[in-house]
């Protein structure tokens, strides 16, 4: 063993399933929050944080064992790790490898903290957020409230 061998990360290979790089530094767990992942939903995971990184200091990872994210879980995704990549794993290989893009708006994935909010009501109204320039958040198309931190608490 060299002495490099000991700042090497030694996470193993998936089979199956997702890799979510460079997502921003601490935002980890609140990606296992975006994605469903509670300890009690029976996926196997890997998750490294604060992991340097030449481009951005530091970042975190996480690795889901027989899961690809929905567009959905992408599109909120970017908002807490806006330079995160995708790789879809088949047979330990990655088949699919792509960068989040912001989407313009989120439709049904994050529910408003205004209680007076249409969508908080006995509506059949979805949840509509649009999305805001990087760092700004995102706002309620209906009553305008700003959500600008701790996006991933707002998951149903």
């Amino acid at each position: 063993m060299t002495p490099d061998d000991d700042h090497q990360l030694r996470v193993s290979k998936i089979r199956n399933g997702t890799v979510i790089d460079h997502v921003t530094a601490g935002q980890a767990l609140n990606v296992l929050t975006i994605v469903g992942i509670d300890g009690e939903s029976g996926e196997t995971l890997s998750l490294g944080m604060n992991v340097p990184s030449d481009r951005f200091g530091a970042k975190d990872i996480v690795k889901v064992e027989g899961r690809e994210l929905s567009q959905d879980e992408v599109d909120v995704l970017s908002l807490i790790a806006p330079h995160a990549t995708i790789n879809i794993i088949r047979e330990y290989e990655v088949a699919e490898k792509h960068r989040v893009e912001r989407p313009d708006t989120v439709k049904g994935v994050l529910d408003c903290p205004n209680r007076h909010c249409i969508t908080n009501a006995d509506e059949p109204v979805e949840t509509r957020f649009d999305v805001l320039s990087e760092g700004d958040g995102v706002r309620c198309v209906y009553c305008e409230s700003i959500l600008d931190e701790n996006i991933a608490a707002y998951i149903p």
